[in-house]
């Protein structure tokens, strides 16, 4: 088979395809969550949504201006935010992957290394190309009214202790910046092109590589089999329960939206950051201790009872212990934390294929990969959450008086605690898989040895849920390029190899009772010639009316015609002549019938012509 050229119409097409809907997604939820939160009335939505959605996929936003929201009026500012809306991020890496990924899919069971690094470089330049776009639109000039801003006293703490087991986690979030924010203020921002064209460019390829890992069902090169059956059922498993953690703790902000009395904002701030929230509770509930440090008023912005421990401006290490003294339900978080892992670790058993090994290697493969792809995603969901806010004062090139925000994650210790707890619900996860019998159910067609996947005709990506073109359905279709599996159309539990069960035979055994249909013994068949009654369509019995007479009957019409009769003479068309009566023959011989032969007379002879007329 010839090596499958490079499509370069179809990867520029999926290109666009998976960058603009991306892009699309992100500024439509940036710009929705914008307007919740009332930012609009403050400063043009365009500018501002282009900068959130840089520092979404890995942008510098600058801002400066006058301080007088931090009580330093009349000076100028150098600031910094290192703050990334996850929102935002999830919304357009989800779009981005699944668009990518089903263009991929349409390549066929595999696909060429070139081919896979002509659409990844391909996406990845189209994207740099838009962002750069972004970066260049979104520096504006911003206008701060305090009396206008954040609603009264004690609203959002009222709202958020409506919610079971969160009380006021808010910690005066919004108070704060009532407080905060006293006169009016004229902030300018900038995108930095620079730093956010390389944080961009880190954000897509980061996003590809999970996405390719993370689909169990899109074709690799050919080679990469390990992958299908050793990194993509822990990979996915793990992917699908921290995205479920997400919606999670966007379902909370809709009760706390529904029945508080500011849903815009909730809405607008679960937007934005609801996956920074929950990104940072899962290594925080794994023990992964936190590094905090919090000074000057931006301390109010932190929730309860966070902001209690920092509180002093010194920085210090936080623990579930050390904010379980503080508040006995943060208790809560380990538990439900150890849950999510203990799903992953059932869905990694349930994805990852059996081939045939005992139930210990079994156990210890799931525990190994889940532990090391854990391992990698705390620290990196530790990174990806960590929070760096800093509004320094500068006069002639001397800091004053400063404000910040400092909250970062061990990556050490968080690769450590991946690895121990992804090991340890790996190998719980796969026992209980094991005593369900729900190991290895739901392996993919991918990963299966010698697995591939066959076209589906409907959306034309490839997978084995049905046949491929010009094959009948269930027929199986093996070849070089899907292996023997190709063809597979029937559950996995179908094409397992078990006993021998040959199928009983049907001829009655010495001893046994005698086929009713064949001759002799038992009853008699009703339907053959003999038995205790007659059957009336056989000899005997009453008389066949279909049959000939018997003597003294009727005769019957249909019978053949017998020698000397009436119905034996020959047919003649029409009738006879007048006069005609039978010869018979001179010679007195007879034909061979018996009788004389018999013969038609001579026809008469013609009449004379008529004499001519003469003239008159």
């Amino acid at each position: 088979m010839s090596a499958r050229t490079t499509p370069w119409t179809s990867v520029m097409l999926a290109a666009v395809a998976s960058v603009s809907w991306a892009f699309l997604a992100m500024a439509g939820t940036a710009a929705l969550a914008l307007h919740l939160l009332g930012a609009d009335t403050a400063g043009s939505l365009g500018p501002m949504t282009a900068a959130v959605v840089a520092m979404a996929v890995g942008g510098k936003v600058r801002p400066g201006g006058d301080v007088g929201a931090f009580g330093l009026s009349g000076s100028q500012t150098q600031g910094a935010i290192g703050i990334a809306p996850l929102g935002v991020a999830l919304v357009g890496a989800l779009l981005l992957s699944w668009v990518f990924l089903r263009s991929l899919r349409r390549a066929g069971p595999t696909v060429g290394v070139g081919e896979l690094a002509a659409r990844v470089v391909t996406t990845a330049v189209l994207f740099l190309a838009v962002l750069g776009g972004l970066a260049w639109a979104g520096q504006d000039t911003v206008a701060i009214d305090g009396a206008a801003l954040g609603p009264s006293k004690g609203t959002t703490d009222d709202l958020l202790s409506k919610l079971p087991g969160v009380g006021k986690i808010s910690g005066g979030l919004t108070d704060g910046l009532q407080g905060l924010i006293q006169t009016k203020a004229s902030i300018t921002f900038q995108v930095a092109t620079g730093r956010t064209l390389a944080g961009g460019l880190v954000w897509v390829l980061g996003v590809l590589l999970i996405a390719l890992l993370a689909s169990r069902r899109t074709p690799l090169p050919a080679g990469w089999e390990g992958v299908h059956r050793a990194v993509r059922p822990a990979v996915s498993a793990l992917t699908v329960v921290m995205v479920v953690a997400v919606l999670a703790g966007d379902a909370a902000a809709c009760y706390a939206a529904l029945t508080g009395d500011e849903p815009g904002r909730i809405m607008g701030a679960a937007l934005l950051g609801a996956p920074n929230g929950v990104w940072l509770a899962v290594p925080l509930g794994l023990f992964v201790p936190w590094k905090g440090q919090a000074s000057g008023p931006l301390t109010s912005f932190l929730p309860d009872p966070v902001d209690k421990l920092l509180a002093g401006g010194s920085g210090k290490t936080i623990t579930p212990g050390a904010l379980a003294e503080l508040d006995g339900r943060v208790w809560l978080l380990p538990v439900a934390i150890a849950v999510m892992m203990l799903l992953a670790g059932a869905l990694t058993a349930t994805r990852t294929p059996l081939d045939g090994a005992a139930k210990g290697g079994f156990v210890g493969r799931c525990a190994v990969r889940l532990g090391l792809v854990t391992a990698v995603a705390l620290p990196l969901l530790s990174h990806l959450s960590k929070v760096k806010v800093n509004a320094n004062l500068s006069v002639f090139g001397f800091d004053a008086v400063g404000a910040g925000v400092d909250l970062h994650g061990s990556l050490p210790l968080g690769l450590l605690l991946g690895a121990v707890w992804g090991a340890g619900m790996g190998a719980v996860g796969a026992l209980l898989a094991l005593a369900t019998g729900a190991a290895g159910q739901q392996v993919a067609a991918l990963a299966r040895p010698g697995g591939g996947a066959l076209p589906d005709t409907g959306d034309g990506a490839y997978d084995s849920g049905g046949p491929a073109p010009g094959t009948e359905e269930g027929v199986h279709v093996s070849g070089s390029a899907g292996g023997d599996d190709a063809g597979r159309t029937y559950p996995e539990l179908a094409y397992r190899a078990g006993p021998y069960l040959p199928s009983p035979v049907y001829r009655p055994e010495d001893g046994e009772e005698p086929n009713p249909y064949a001759g002799g013994g038992g009853e008699p068949n009703p339907y053959a010639g003999g038995g205790a009654e007659p059957n009336p369509y056989a000899g005997g019995g009453e008389p066949n009316p279909y049959a000939g007479p018997r003597p003294g009957d009727e005769p019957n019409p249909y019978k053949a015609p017998q020698a000397g009769g009436v119905d034996a003479a020959p047919t003649i068309a029409g009738p006879p002549p007048p006069g005609f009566r039978r010869p018979r023959g001179g010679s007195g011989g007879a034909g061979a019938s018996g009788r004389p032969e018999e013969k038609w007379p001579e026809p008469p002879p013609p009449p004379p012509p008529a004499a001519p007329r003469g003239p008159r």
